[in-house]
């Protein structure tokens, strides 16, 4: 027997309804892209879904325009469009296997379509990117020295030979310029004990102490 309230309602039902926003979202979510990949000219209709697909669902974590402004969610404006298909992707076909990924990303991006996932990528490459919060230390220049030049004795090549002097990236690496510090932390962590297998970032970030970690993701958090 369910316990109820006093009006007889069960109580099982007021705990649903505290997930409704959620799975509201996800269902309009995946209606649309649904919609998308069952069209007659999906590349016709992707662009059209795909902003109202970032506004009203992705935007609850990423912004409306991919400038998240919770450091638990990446910020995806200006991001590589090639990088970030590229991620759905793997979202979709679950091998990136880091907590958030299994915890939010596989189901949301489940049943999207390519054409839907190439445009939600076009989408937020064209996004302009906040400039990143500014300011100095003594942490952020140690980032700044590691992103440029590496750690030599420690075997860690410059970050800047793959994201670019800027770190707006190059060519399929991603852009992390104003990057959430956490996030940058979180996701070196998770290539260092290759809960996400990505064998070039593994290798990087092994020899990489928590102290340096922080120091880059400090600086590139600050990045224009």
């Amino acid at each position: 027997m369910h316990d109820t309230h006093r009006d007889g309602s069960p109580r099982r039902r007021q705990r649903r309804g505290r997930h409704a926003p959620l799975l509201l979202g996800a269902a309009t979510l995946l209606c649309l892209a649904g919609g998308a990949a069952r069209s007659d000219e999906p590349t016709a209709v992707a662009p059209v879904y795909a902003p109202k697909i970032a506004i009203t669902v992705c935007g609850t974590c990423h912004g409306p325009d991919g400038n998240s402004t919770n450091p638990k969610f990446p910020r995806l404006a200006g991001q590589d469009p090639t990088y970030l298909a590229a991620q759905l992707k793997a979202f979709r076909s679950q091998v990136r296997g880091d907590p958030d990924a299994i915890s939010y990303m596989w189901g949301m991006a489940a049943e999207l379509s390519d054409e839907t996932i190439d445009a939600l990528a076009a989408y937020y490459a064209g996004q302009r990117a906040q400039p990143g919060a500014g300011g100095t230390s003594a942490r952020i220049s140690r980032g700044r020295d590691i992103y440029e030049h590496g750690v030599a004795a420690q075997g860690v090549p410059a970050c800047s030979a793959c994201h670019g002097s800027d770190a707006h990236g190059l060519q399929n690496f991603p852009r992390l310029a104003g990057q959430h510090a956490q996030y940058v932390l979180k996701q070196l962590a998770s290539f260092q004990s290759n809960m996400r297998n990505v064998a070039i970032m593994h290798g990087v970030a092994q020899n990489l102490n928590l102290d340096d970690m922080d120091a880059v993701a400090a600086f590139l958090e600050v990045q224009p």
